[in-house]
């Protein structure tokens, strides 16, 4: 069955896969569920590892269901925590929700991809809805989860609504009358719920399908805003390509694997190449961040930011454009001079920086958090290796 071929690429586990075959023999689109809370504003690469097998799903001819969990991000996902994680606000969901919505079509066709939020029919539960379905799994069941069962053992608390959260999860699966649902590793328990819940409503129990969590630009945990390891898709390509440019060679591969259209035979030659020493990491890793580019921003964008990228490391040149901030007085704090140059999100972070030895102004590295930095027109303000700011006085 080719399209089963497609659909295992690049997955997990397939949960049951008897089951996956008897639904792609029905003669009809199949409803494929894709639940996202909108936590951070920005989709990362991580993100599209899901979002692509999602793609996969619509040229095959299915129906996409994007659930935006404005109402599940509310209460925090518990999913691979070893805390409490902390509910957001509505404002804050929404705000975040739009960008996700912008965003997701950079990959997803719009034309086949139906949108909805969960609040929509969440937020209309009654409390006896809700008693009904907490009724519906035990404790010791949600003690088999890693993640609770961990945290129990080390007495690390654990809410009440966080065992809700994958009930929650389960109940959005009901509604739309999933017939598959598609997510990270992390996710399997909460899927697996929504079998065990569509189940006890008198429904078919949907596929689950888990996707490999991609790693981060540390190589280790997987990518997230949290870690501050990530690569969103909508950065400006000169950091795109700067980030791709700093993993690891052994993490190259799986990026070529996960977030590129590389056919599996290309794959295998790149890999017989790097072994045999007739292609260099670098170059591979390259060729890497060019296609990412390329993908998200442009072609034109990708040759831009490659050559830029050359001069600036390789070369030990400026970059061709680097971003103005303007300063009126002639000392400054350098906390306050990361955060108006937008260098910063906040102090603690500005702080962080410059701790970690990340700042320089004119070559010179800046390790006091509390310095006052002497200003001068032109100054080069760095932050790592691929930020600069050039500053102007008012």
């Amino acid at each position: 069955m080719k399209n089963l071929e497609v659909i295992r690429r690049g997955t997990v586990e397939i949960l049951t896969e008897d089951e996956l075959k008897k639904c792609l023999r029905k003669k009809r689109p199949l409803r494929v569920k894709f639940g996202a809370d909108p936590t951070v504003p920005d989709i990362h690469l991580g993100h599209t590892v899901v979002l692509r097998k999602l793609k996969q799903f619509q040229d095959l001819g299915h129906k996409i269901i994007f659930v935006i969990g404005d109402f599940t991000a509310r209460i925090g996902d518990p999913s691979g925590r070893i805390e409490t994680r902390k509910p957001l606000s509505r404002k804050e969901v929404l705000k975040n929700a739009r960008t996700y919505q912008d965003q997701v079509f950079k990959i997803l066709d719009r034309k086949k991809t139906k949108v909805v939020f969960n609040s929509v029919w969440l937020d209309k539960l009654t409390s006896s809805d809700i008693f009904n379905l907490a009724s519906k799994y035990t404790v010791a069941r949600m003690l088999e989860r890693d993640d609770f069962s961990l945290r129990y053992k080390k007495e690390h608390p654990i809410s009440i609504h966080e065992f809700l959260y994958p009930l929650i999860q389960g109940y959005d699966s009901i509604v739309l009358k999933a017939d598959i649902e598609i997510g990270g590793t992390d996710q399997k328990f909460n899927m697996l719920v929504g079998r065990v819940l569509q189940r006890e409503y008198g429904q078919k129990p949907q596929v689950v399908i888990t996707i490999p969590l991609l790693e981060g630009t540390d190589g280790i945990r997987k990518m997230s805003k949290t870690y501050d390891n990530y690569i969103g898709i909508s950065e400006p390509p000169k950091e795109i390509f700067g980030k791709i440019m700093s993993i690891s060679d052994k993490l190259m591969l799986r990026y070529w694997e996960l977030v590129t259209n590389i056919s599996p035979a290309e794959l295998a030659r790149i890999k017989r190449n790097l072994k045999s020493g007739r292609l260099h990491p670098k170059e591979a890793k390259k060729n890497l961040a060019i296609r990412i580019v390329e993908m998200y921003h442009s072609r034109k964008a990708a040759k831009e930011a490659a050559e830029e990228f050359e001069e600036v490391f390789k070369e030990k040149k400026l970059p061709h454009r680097i971003p103005k901030v303007k300063v009126s007085k002639k000392k400054i704090w350098v906390v306050k001079l990361l955060t108006i140059s937008k260098m910063a999100k906040s102090s603690s972070e500005a702080r962080r920086l410059i701790q970690q030895g990340a700042v320089t102004l004119d070559g010179e590295r800046i390790v006091d958090p509390e310095k006052e930095l002497v200003i001068r027109e032109g100054a080069i303000l760095k932050v790592g290796k691929r930020r600069f700011a050039r500053i102007v006085k008012k």
